[in-house]
């Protein structure tokens, strides 16, 4: 039943609340993505890809479009400016969308061939930015527009805005997707969702170990999700991970044990902390938006 609450571990519940329910926010879009929340303003973004829109969700106002073409946005973050940080599957590019409402093209090729379909994206501490570049927004129109494929590979990349440089960090991932760094980020987590396009395909959660701020190694397998997979996901404070599935949310230690979950009746792309005290959940489910109030509080 949607919004049931299914703990696996005593841990679980202090993280929810057993008072609280899980809210739809709104419903009527076709596949929503993208989550990020603005402390300035106490509002959330999202991107209905196929609807080729950014939706806006402010308390007491309710939704409203918030950029009628969107490039077929998928993915989104803010940087430490408050700036909008977006992946963007027609364009084949990652922008940043200034204080004036302009856009600047941040990064839309590499090796002098244009992008797959950049899908989501972080910002780290060092002002770089980290995304993953799978396919989706080029194998059909669905999410963009139906493209040959320029890339020899589905890569995560990262950009060094300081220098210009964008360079392969993760290259051997079937279909790359969510990720998100641990409290510390000595930990990079990425998700691969091969499993959408490829029997028996990879539908898990990789850690990686971050050296120098950049370098990658010991690529492990850190959780394996049965239903659907790991779209997108974020962390709290405590470095547990919230992930998107194919029947809700769940949620895993820092150790990859699953702690437990919130069921949903639509399949999850993603998930974001927000709020003016970062402990609500919200979480974009193929045609709505959900939010629920934990117990903990996730990273900033």
């Amino acid at each position: 039943m949607s919004g049931e609450i299914i703990s696996h571990d005593q841990k679980f519940l202090h993280l929810t609340i057993p008072t609280v329910k899980l809210e739809r926010l709104c419903t009527g879009m076709l596949w929503t993505e993208g989550p990020v929340y603005f402390p300035l303003g106490d509002y959330l973004l999202w991107s209905d890809i196929p609807n080729n829109r950014i939706m806006q969700w402010m308390d007491g106002v309710g939704s409203r479009i918030y950029r009628e073409d969107s490039n077929n946005s998928n993915g989104n973050t803010r940087d430490h400016q408050g700036r909008l940080i977006t992946c963007e599957h027609r364009s084949r590019r990652v922008t940043r969308t200034e204080h004036d409402g302009s856009i600047t093209v941040l990064a839309d090729s590499y090796d002098g061939k244009r992008l797959n379909s950049p899908n989501d994206v972080v910002m780290k501490s060092d002002g770089t930015i980290w995304f993953t570049d799978p396919p989706y927004g080029i194998l059909s129109d669905f999410e963009g527009k139906k493209s040959p494929q320029e890339q020899k590979a589905c890569n995560v990349f990262r950009l060094d805005l300081e220098s210009g440089s964008l360079d392969v960090v993760i290259d051997d991932f079937d279909k790359p997707n969510g990720l998100a760094f641990s409290p510390d980020e000595s930990v990079l987590y990425v998700s691969d969702t091969g499993i959408s396009h490829t029997e028996n395909g990879p539908r898990h959660i990789r850690a990686l170990d971050v050296a120098d701020g950049k370098t990658l190694s010991n690529s492990r397998v850190f959780a394996e999700i049965e239903n659907g997979a790991p779209d997108g996901f974020r962390l709290d404070v405590e470095g547990n991970i919230w992930t998107s599935t194919g029947g809700g949310v769940q949620c895993f230690s820092p150790e990859g044990k699953l702690l437990g979950e919130i069921v949903i009746d639509e399949m999850v792309a993603n998930v974001t902390f927000g709020g003016p005290k970062n402990n609500r959940l919200f979480i974009t489910a193929t045609t709505s938006l959900y939010s629920i109030f934990l117990g903990t509080n996730g990273l900033v």
